[in-house]
Parts: C-alpha cells; structure tokens; sequence
C-alpha cells in the first residue's frame, strides 16, 4: 500500500473521506520532516503590506501595525492610534489601493517558486486580504468598534461591502492564477469564552461579507478553511453556509467532539493542542508534552474529519519554547502514521 501524499491527505478533511493518517497543520509555518500538507501562496506583497513584518508596518489600508520580541513578533494594531474615530466618517478616511498593473501568470509563477511549494505533494492555500470583524476594530479599536457596529449598523455594512467589492477583484485574480487547493479565510471574531458579537449581528453584518468574499473560491469548487481563535462554535451553521469545510485552531473552549458529531462529514476540524503553561515553567516535562499531542490525537482523530496542529507560542528565540514545540510537533508527526493502523510506503 502506497501513502497518500500530504495533499492528498489532507484535501480528504473537505470531501469527508477518512484519511490514510492523520493529517498534519502548521498553519503557515514549515512542514515536518519534508511533509508540507499546506502552504500560503499568493499576492499577499502586492499592495506592499508590511505589517506581518517583525517590524511592523501597514496594511493595505493604512492601519498601522506594531510587534515585539515577547509575543514572537506577532503584529497588532498601533494602540490608541486609531485610523477611524466616526464610522459615519469612513468615506474620508477608508479609500480603496489602485488595482497595480502587473503580470498575473508571471507573478503566480514566481511567487509559486519563491515559496518553493511542490504541488504534487503540498496543497497550495490562497489567503483572503480582508478580515472584515478584524478590520474594523483595527481601523476604530474595540470599544468604538463595537459600539459602531451596534449603533451604526449600516455605516459599518457600507464600509465593509465596499473593502470586500475591491478584494473580490484580486481573490478572483488569485483563482485564475494561482490556482489554489483551498482558500483561507481568517477573522477572529471571538473571545476564549464567547463570540465578541450575537449570531443575529453576524447574519446581518459579517456573513454576508464572507459570502461575498468566498464566491470566487465556491464558483470554482475550491474548499475554504476558516482560521477563528475563541469560542466561535455558534458561528459554524454560518460558516458552513458560504463554503467552509475546515476550521482552525478549533480551540478546547468549543465543544469540539460535539462538533464532530453534528458535522461529521461536512467539517473537519484543524488544531486542538493548546499550551498550557506548566507550574514549574521554565522547566518542562518532555514525556508529559508528548503525552499530550498523543492525547489530542486520541481523543479527535477517531472516525476522520480532524487535523492535528499545535505549537507553544512565547518570546521569539525562547529556547524553551523552541524545544517544546520541536516535542509536541515530533510526537504528533510520528504518532499520527500509526493511529489509523495503517503501516504504509511513502509515496
């Protein structure tokens, strides 16, 4: 018997067919081992965004973005320099980039072999340009995005369609092009215990603009997963609406087996493993963090529909850190070829 591939195996999580091993998510970080199940691809430097960058920077529509050491560099938006203090004002300040003149197919085949992602064994995954809850309290900051989306409902609707209306124009150029495996769609849009919004506000407000969004991709046939940190489960009828077919990091605070029971076949769930700091911290066990992985596995992997991805976030160029994950990721790339019972060749 001959190993599916990483792509292979993992693309089985949208169609609800049971995978030869567990799958293995890094998000957008490297693979394990020479296996890539996914990777990020596409025009994500055409508008020069620079605020995924260690140093910070803006985004496409000029929000500005800060990071340091201690959160591994993971950019937020500048505190209390907010770009938009009157969404009824969002017209003078929110102003769409010009579409560049470039070489699509030239630049979907360098960008394709910058990332160095071999498309017989690595799905390749086309990001969304706009996170539309996000990109409010980015542009506004949480209070008065909130308070903008409950008493200004339209404004906030108008400004929206109007961001998504420009980012439906390069997702559909990203289709053509890239030809992507799966389309990703992020928007954390909940907190650990409950959504930041009710479900009606997500109907009236967000939905729709994840529906607009997702059309390209569902036009083509091409799976969305859908990356939602908190407790986001009474979103998931909604997400299942406009495509999505995988969600991550699927956070312990859901109910998770709930959610692979009432969606088998039609969600798959990508994640699971969450850091929990020890009290001896520095000091880690290394058996008890494998043990972990294995238990995650154990508990989410039974009947399919699951992808284990996991990794301790922390201070950029922690050692400890760095060990931790090489144990939990090592764990759960060994273990999750011999969970289904299936000892097969690599393909």
């Amino acid at each position: 018997m001959v190993q599916l591939s990483p792509k292979e195996n993992y693309l089985r999580l949208t169609t609800g067919e049971m995978p030869d091993y567990v799958p293995i998510y890094t998000m957008m970080g490297p693979g394990l081992y020479g296996e890539t199940a996914t990777a990020m691809c596409g025009p994500m430097s055409l508008f020069g965004a620079t605020h995924m960058s260690p140093q910070g920077g803006y985004d496409m529509w000029g929000v500005h973005y800060v990071a340091n050491e201690e959160t591994g560099f993971a950019s937020i938006p500048e505190p209390n320099n907010f770009k938009l203090k009157d969404i009824r004002k969002w017209r003078d300040v929110v102003k769409a980039p010009q579409m560049p003149s470039v070489d699509w197919e030239a630049m979907a085949a360098k960008d394709i072999e910058n990332a160095k992602i071999d498309r017989t064994r690595t799905a390749l995954m086309a990001p969304c340009e706009l996170m539309p809850f996000q990109q409010v309290m980015a542009f506004m900051g949480f209070n008065e995005g909130l308070c903008a989306m409950y008493e200004e409902t339209d404004e906030v609707k108008e400004m929206l369609h109007y961001m998504a209306d420009f980012v439906v124009q390069v997702i559909e150029k990203t289709m053509e092009y890239y030809k992507p495996d799966l389309f990703y769609i992020l928007d954390d849009s909940a907190t650990k215990y409950a959504p930041f919004i009710s479900v009606e506000m997500y109907r009236d407000i967000l939905k729709p603009v994840y529906v607009k969004l997702a059309k390209p991709a569902n036009d083509r046939g091409i799976p969305i997963q859908f990356h939602n940190c908190g407790k986001c489960e009474a979103f998931i009828d909604d997400m299942i609406d406009f495509g999505v077919k995988i969600i991550d990091p699927a956070q312990g605070t859901n109910d998770l087996l709930g959610i692979k029971e009432k969606y088998k076949g039609k969600l798959a769930l990508a994640g699971c493993w969450e850091w929990v700091v020890p009290s001896t911290w520095p000091e880690v066990d290394e058996e008890k963090i494998r043990q972990s992985a294995r238990d995650i596995i154990d508990r989410y992997a039974p009947g399919g529909g699951y992808a284990f991805g996991g990794g301790a976030l922390g201070k950029f160029g922690d050692k400890t850190i760095e060990q931790v994950n090489h144990w939990v990721q090592d764990e759960a790339f060994h273990y999750s070829k011999i969970v289904y019972g299936k000892q097969a060749q690599p393909a």
